[in-house]
């Protein structure tokens, strides 16, 4: 069989027409009745937050139902990122949701070689008992000169980007109160 150009073209006006004749109804069963699946966000919790990732503070709208979280996405309304996210801001509901998430704080003792779970409330009185351990050891109430400094030397911070302008300024009172003189911040670094 020969196909000429004129019945290719007759062919595949033909194909078309039928194609969007079966959309219009004329179709067989009931290809008219048009649905959609239901949003799972429909009776969401929505909540803003920021990306942890960078500096850059983008907002995320995190979708929560029944306590667990069931969709993240951009915030259209921050003028920052107007709804859009970096690749890494993007995955991060998979970050969240991961059934490899640790969710228990882990410790490995001094000279030990395996982690082990522990409560939270040991590991915040752990983390509490070696700050006042190094405060006391290290607090410097007066300089080699003899003047009044209340610091201490032997506790330093680095801050994480993830924190917004707010959490800052209350970490670094915090920082400020314990004597801390060594603060630093990742987005100045």
């Amino acid at each position: 069989m020969e196909l000429t150009r004129r019945d290719f073209l007759k062919i595949s006006g033909a194909t078309v027409a039928g194609i969007a004749l079966s959309g219009a109804g004329f179709g067989i069963g009931d290809s008219t009745t048009a649905y959609a699946a239901e949003l799972r966000t429909k009776n969401a919790t929505v909540t803003t937050t920021i990306c942890a990732y960078c500096s850059v503070s983008c907002s995320i709208l995190v979708f929560a139902s029944e306590g667990k979280i069931i969709n993240m996405e951009g915030d259209p309304d921050a003028p920052i990122n107007r709804g859009a996210l970096c690749s890494k801001g993007a995955s991060y509901f998979q970050t969240v949701s991961s059934e490899s998430r640790l969710t228990k704080p882990l410790y490995r003792a001094p000279y030990a070689s395996e982690f082990k779970e522990v409560t939270w409330e040991w590991a915040l009185e752990k983390i509490a008992e070696n700050i006042k351990k190094s405060r006391d050891a290290s607090f410097m109430e007066k300089n080699a000169k003899g003047e009044l400094v209340n610091r201490t030397n032997g506790i330093a911070s680095c801050g994480s980007a993830a924190m917004d302008n707010e959490e800052c300024y209350i970490y670094q009172k915090f920082l400020r109160s314990l004597g801390l003189v060594y603060i630093e911040h990742q987005a100045r670094i």
